[in-house]
Formats: structure tokens, C-alpha cells, sequence
């Protein structure tokens, strides 16, 4: 069946019209097109999977510090707490969100990775996926399986909006994360095509309008934290679709709304480090730490804490 990658509607026509997973059709087209075996494809995604799996451990371990020395360790200090003292939520949400800090912590520093869809969002899928095989028992195959599903929202999203956080902020990398997490979960979960679309946009509405400034212009501030709040975001999103709750916005039009927001978003909170947390005085002090000189624009630029570039 000949898949069209231009809206999440038609994916959820072609799966209810099959009567099978989204993710059979995906590997079944890519397999197509690529005149290669489905067994072959599969096997390629199941190696990324495995690179995924690989990131979350180094992710974990001691001494992990970014080049720019900025991040590291949360990770592995999130994961002792709750070996140590348990959790305020429980369940195995915190489990996913140490393993998404893992694997972007891991990024940080200069560690293999996949990027889902990109380096700054990249603990989110793993987040959501491993932490189902391991606390839920889900077995492998149905998670390199969930991944293809996840990679047709993800191809949506690039056709329609963007993935780039230059070009539409964080809520076009973490939102998208998001959102190809929910979509696998509510896949591994057993729900319906029709869930998976609701699950999508829910996801993205969560973090519409989510900007982009990472403090001294490096993929760790904010970033890596925003990975834990994506999977908790992709696990919720996932929760209320299983649960029969709907999008009252079709997701095709929450992903047009996505891009249209992008647009009309300043340059200076899509991805320059010209704002937002970047510009506060403490980011600036960041910024010169890393590379010992005066963040660009000086304090005149940043309006954080009312001081003209003289006073200080």
C-alpha cells in the first residue's frame, strides 16, 4: 500500500483501512522503495534502537560532563535519587525521564547518537521506549516496530512545519519528540490509528509556542531538561488518547498552527541564543565561562535585570 507522508489523516485512513498497525505499512513502503527486504530495513532500525539503548547507558555513568563543562551528571544523580528515596510520582515516568536526560546528556558530550529527530531532542524517543521494554516488559521487536510509526509523524511534521528549532523554535524539536513518542506509545499500547492522531496533537498543543535559546548557543541549556519534560509530555499525551480523550484541534491542524507560529516567532527565540534564557545575566555570565568573552550584545541587548551596557 503506497503511504502518503503529507498528513497524519491520511496515515490513520490508509492503517484503518488496512486493519493493521501504521508501523506494518511504514517498513512495508520504506521496504519498497528502498528495493531492499522488510527484514533488512527492520534490521537497520533495530541498530539505531540499539544505539539508542547504548546512549542511555553511557548517559548514566560516572564523570559524563559536555566539552563545554557546562551539563553533565544530572542524569545519573536523577537515577540514584530514585534508587535511594524513591519518587514523588512513582510509576516509571521517572525512570523515562532519567533515561531522556541520559541520552542528552550523553549528546553533550560529543556521544553517539540518534537524533529523533534531532540532536537536541534526542532522549525523548529513547526516554518513552526503553523505559517500556524495561519497566513494562514490552518486548524489543514491538519497540523497533513503534520507531516506524514514529518516523511518519516525525516525516509529517517536517512537511508541514519544520523539526528545526532554527526555524520554528523547541517546540518544532521537543514538540516533535514528543509527539513521535506519544505515537509510538499509544502503538505499543494497543490503541487505535485514530488515538495515536489525537495522541499527536495533544503532545504538540502541550508545547506550542515553546521557544529556542540555548544558553552560550549550545544544545545543553535549556535543552536537556527540556527532554525530561518531553517525555512526561509524550506519556501524557499518549494516557488521555488511551483514554478516549480527543484533540478537539485535528493534529494536521495543530502542526499547520505549529508552523505558523514558528513564523511568526523573533529571531532572537529560534535558536541565535539572542534570547530568552540565553539573554538573562545569568546565561551571559554562561556564555563567557564557556568562551571568555562578553556574550554578543552585551547587557543593552538583554533587558533582563533593567542595566544599561554602562552600569555594568
Amino acid at each position: 500500500m503506497e503511504l502518503s507522508f503529507d498528513s497524519i489523516a491520511s496515515l490513520v485512513a490508509a492503517a484503518e483501512s488496512a486493519g493493521r498497525p501504521l508501523s506494518a505499512l511504514v517498513l512495508e513502503q520504506q521496504a519498497a522503495q528502498l528495493e531492499r527486504s522488510e527484514a533488512d530495513v527492520y534490521e537497520t532500525m533495530r541498530a539505531s534502537y540499539e544505539v539508542m539503548r547504548t546512549a542511555a547507558a553511557e548517559g548514566l555513568k560516572p564523570g559524563v560532563r559536555s566539552a563545554s563543562g557546562l551539563t553533565g551528571g544530572d542524569a545519573r544523580r536523577l537515577h540514584e535519587h530514585l534508587q535511594t528515596n524513591g519518587s514523588l510520582i512513582g510509576g516509571l515516568l521517572p525512570q523515562a525521564m532519567a533515561t531522556a536526560l541520559a541520552v542528552s546528556e550523553w549528546n553533550a558530550a560529543m556521544g553517539r547518537i540518534v537524533a529523533a529527530p534531532t540532536a537536541g531532542s534526542c532522549g525523548i524517543l529513547p526516554g518513552a521506549l526503553l523505559t517500556m521494554e524495561t519497566a513494562r516488559g514490552v518486548p524489543q521487536r514491538a519497540c523497533v516496530m513503534s520507531l516506524f510509526t514514529a518516523a511518519a509523524v516525525g516525516m509529517v511534521i517536517a512537511e508541514n512545519a519544520s523539526v528545526s528549532g532554527a526555524q520554528g523554535g523547541c517546540q518544532a524539536e521537543c514538540g516533535s519528540a514528543s509527539a513521535m513518542a506519544a505515537a509510538a506509545l499509544v502503538e505499543l499500547a494497543g490503541g487505535t490509528p485514530a488515538q495515536t492522531a489525537h495522541a499527536v496533537a495533544i503532545a504538540l498543543k502541550n508545547i506550542l509556542g515553546l521557544v529556542c535559546d540555548p544558553v552560550a548557543g549550545l544544545v545543553e541549556i535549556p535543552c536537556e531538561k527540556r527532554n525530561a519534560s518531553g517525555v512526561a509530555n509524550a506519556f501524557a499525551a499518549a494516557e488521555l488518547a488511551l483514554a478516549g480523550v480527543e484533540s478537539a484541534i485535528p493534529a494536521d491542524e495543530v502542526i499547520d498552527a505549529m508552523r505558523r507560529v514558528g513564523e511568526t516567532m523573533p529571531p532572537a527565540l529560534r535558536e541565535t541564543a539572542e534570547g530568552g534564557l540565553a539573554a538573562t545575566p545569568t546565561g551571559r555570565s554562561l556564555f563567557a565561562q564557556v568562551f571568555g568573552e562578553k556574550a554578543p550584545g552585551g547587557c543593552a541587548a538583554c533587558g533582563a535585570c533593567g542595566k544599561t551596557s554602562a552600569s555594568s
